[in-house]
């Protein structure tokens, strides 16, 4: 495959990767202090994990959108795109509130609204492309693990 071909791929991949990137950035001096000052609930990953974990779902969301952007114009297309598009601002802001604001209660409702989200976009991509759909199933399960250590650290601090 040329280039050419993969470059819609490359780059909304490297904008899923940069907004992650940059939420990660933002927070990282809190993400340092949370480790340390809060009680996590059982089943907690050691941190590395994040790291290897998040960078692989952007990866996937973005192959995902672009496979959808690529797509014939439809109306189930435009939705999925903008639900694309929301979740990714309310996940950006989802470290600065759990992290930086350590408002551990509201991130877990803003973490739910992020998994509504990431479900109804999966249902609209579905309408497109099946595997673009699939690709965002690891997200999806990523989420619901995350509200459970969200709930945890929530209830537990």
């Amino acid at each position: 495959m040329k280039l050419k071909q993969w470059k819609p791929y490359i780059i909304s991949a490297l904008i899923a990767l940069a907004v992650g990137g940059l939420s990660a950035l933002l927070s990282m001096d809190a993400m340092a202090a949370y480790d340390t000052a809060v009680v996590k609930p059982a089943l907690t990953p050691p941190g590395w994990v994040f790291g290897v974990v998040w960078p692989i779902l952007y990866a996937l969301m973005g192959i995902s959108a672009a496979r959808i952007w690529l797509s014939k114009d439809s109306t189930a297309k435009s939705k999925g795109l903008n639900l694309y598009v929301a979740q990714l601002i309310v996940n950006f802001f989802w470290s600065l509130i759990f992290f930086n604001a350590q408002a551990f209660g509201f991130a877990f409702f803003w973490l739910l609204l992020l998994w509504a989200l990431v479900l109804l976009m999966i249902l609209q991509f579905n309408k497109v492309d099946k595997k673009a759909a699939l690709l965002q199933i690891p997200y999806l399960i990523w989420l619901t693990f995350a509200a459970y250590l969200s709930f945890g650290v929530w209830i537990m601090n």
